[in-house]
């Protein structure tokens, strides 16, 4: 979306053009507003207007949602809950917070391989006993 007035080259965009980019509600995104996780500028009419970098941040955010991020690891990874990070701490604690992610899902596959393993062992004591009584 262009802004009238603006004369700027930046793309600029309503919640409506990010809601519908990301197949999110606006409500999402006025969420994430709250929680300082993106921060659009206004109109003189006092609607939000989001740039290339909030757009980015979006993105980021519904990545981590995706991979099961905490909304505060999310803050931490992008640099929002201390502004003095420089970007090597930023890549670093992205980088173990990855990493204890890593852990919980070598933990949780495990988990359901041995889920797996016992279903098929019950699978066949049903099968068998199912065989005995049709005998």
């Amino acid at each position: 979306m262009r802004v009238p007035g603006k004369t700027d080259k930046k793309p600029l965009y309503t919640i409506s053009d990010l809601a519908s980019a990301f197949e999110i509600s606006p409500r999402t995104i006025r969420f994430y507003e709250e929680k300082k996780l993106v921060s659009p500028g206004r109109t003189q009419g006092n609607h939000r207007i989001y740039t290339k970098r909030d757009r980015a941040r979006l993105k980021l955010i519904l990545r981590g949602k995706r991979f099961g991020y905490s909304l505060d690891e999310i803050s931490e990874m992008i640099g929002m809950t201390d502004v003095d990070m420089s970007e090597a701490e930023q890549i670093e604690k992205s980088l173990n917070y990855g990493e204890k992610k890593l852990a919980e899902l070598r933990d949780r596959i495990r988990e359901l391989e041995l889920l797996e393993q016992d279903l098929y062992s019950l699978r066949e004591k049903l099968l068998s006993r199912l065989a005995q009584i049709k005998s």
